[in-house]
């Protein structure tokens, strides 16, 4: 259903970026829309960091917390989100961070289905504008914590 991406120029390194995009439970510092955060678990496998997290999402009188499978993977340099439990039907996440010198490049792609329909064709016309503004988060966000004159 809802499915959009973003390509952003950040000023980081490539590792700084990764590391702000897996430091889950700051997220409602700084990401619109997420009201809470938790990682359950942390568990690093070699190649692969494996995360199972909650983010409560919410909006005026709409709010709602979905468990997710995170995974890093360190040798292509890309983070895989799937959903565990929540109102999705099913989530397809993906970020690709990729070094351009001083500069890294991120994709960030999200593909979703809500259980509920309604709420569905809602998230649809406004899906692209809201991955947008979450993209400015974490690109004011890396400015902030690694760009500090």
């Amino acid at each position: 259903m809802p499915k959009a991406s973003v390509k952003r120029l950040i000023e980081c390194s490539k590792e700084q970026l990764i590391d702000l995009v897996l430091d889950i439970e700051k997220y409602p510092l700084f990401v619109p829309f997420c009201l809470d955060a938790k990682v359950y678990s942390r568990e690093d496998k070699g190649d692969l960091l494996l995360i199972v997290a909650d983010l409560t999402i919410g909006k005026g009188p709409f709010k709602d917390t979905y468990k997710s499978d995170v995974k890093l993977n360190k040798k292509e340099d890309k983070i895989y989100v799937t959903n565990l439990d929540g109102p999705l039907k099913y989530l397809d996440n993906k970020w690709q961070f990729i070094d351009k010198n001083k500069f890294t490049e991120v994709i960030f792609e999200v593909d979703f289905e809500l259980k509920n329909h309604f709420l569905n064709i809602l998230m649809t016309k406004s899906f692209q504008f809201g991955l947008d503004k979450i993209a400015d988060a974490f690109q004011k966000r890396a400015d902030e914590l690694f760009n500090k004159t």
